[in-house]
C-alpha cells in the first residue's frame, strides 16, 4: 500500500513516516485491495488533526483524529479507518450471501380458516 503523507503547519520527518508505515502495516494485510491512502497532519490552534482517505471497493473512506500530540492523534485516525474500512466490508460480504424469497406468500387469515377450531 502507498501512502501519500503530506504536513500542514508540520514538517514530516523520518521517524513520522516510520511511526505512519507501522500503524497502516496492518491495515495493509487486512485489506489487500488497498492500493493507497492519503494522510494530511495539521496542526491548528495547538491541536493536530490527522485526516485520511482512501478508495476501497469503489468507495471513499475517509476518517480523522484530533489529538494535543501527533502520535496519539495518527493513532486514533488509525482505529477509526479501520472500522470504517470493516464497515465497508461487512456490507460487501452481506451483499455475496442470498436472501431468501418467499415463493408463495401465506396469508394468515387463510391458514386460520383452514384450522379446525371447536
Amino acid at each position: 500500500m502507498k501512502i501519500n503523507l503530506s504536513g500542514h503547519h508540520v514538517d514530516i520527518t523520518d521517524s513520522i513516516k516510520e511511526h505512519v508505515n507501522q500503524k497502516f502495516s496492518k491495515i495493509a494485510t487486512h485489506f489487500p485491495t488497498l492500493i493507497s491512502l492519503d494522510a494530511i497532519i495539521s496542526k491548528e490552534h495547538g491541536e493536530y488533526q490527522v485526516e485520511l482517505r482512501t478508495n476501497y471497493e469503489g468507495s471513499r473512506i475517509s476518517a480523522s483524529g484530533t489529538d494535543a500530540v501527533m502520535y496519539p492523534a495518527i493513532a486514533t485516525a488509525a482505529k477509526k479507518l479501520d472500522a470504517a474500512l470493516k464497515h465497508r466490508k461487512g456490507h460487501l460480504k452481506a451483499d455475496l450471501h442470498e436472501k431468501p424469497v418467499s415463493t408463495t406468500p401465506e396469508i394468515a387469515h387463510e391458514i386460520i380458516q383452514e384450522m379446525k377450531l371447536v
